[in-house]
């Protein structure tokens, strides 16, 4: 569903929002690690999550990747989607068709709109805390 940029995207967020709530920074090397990510790779993404104030980025002998402890709640996963992938995700075909609407719908158009919207909203209610602290109280993982 998510690109794999994406998917990294998300992975690393979390990772750094761990960290930032134990005012750790992390290198590009740590979270391309933890995240099973190529580090040149994962060096873009940081990037392009840095250009959208989504996580700073510090430099340095002690620099690193982090986010402000007190913002960490207010970002939500749609924001990291469409800093990495845009907004294609709502409003792409389910069937990669390059014509799809409602004037001239797929054969799962009306079926597809439905979890498309269901994805959004969980994007949008969906903050960066939550996930890293329930990943710290063991309640879910970042990786097997």
């Amino acid at each position: 569903m998510f690109s794999k940029a994406c998917e990294y995207g998300i992975k690393a967020a979390i990772f750094i929002a761990i960290n930032s709530f134990e005012g750790k920074r992390v290198s590009p090397k740590e979270i391309a690690e933890e995240i099973n990510s190529p580090q040149a790779f994962t060096a873009k993404i940081l990037q392009a999550l840095a250009r959208n104030n989504i996580v700073y980025s510090i430099k340095g002998a002690h620099g690193g990747f982090e986010l402000d402890k007190k913002t960490i709640g207010a970002i939500k996963l749609a924001q990291i989607v469409k800093a990495i992938d845009g907004d294609s995700i709502y409003n792409g075909c389910g069937l990669g068709l390059q014509k799809c609407d409602e004037n001239h719908p797929c054969p799962v158009h009306d079926k597809f709109k439905l979890v498309r919207d269901e994805l959004k909203f969980m994007l949008e209610n969906t903050s960066l805390e939550e996930l890293a602290l329930d990943i710290k109280a063991g309640g879910s993982f970042l990786k097997t």
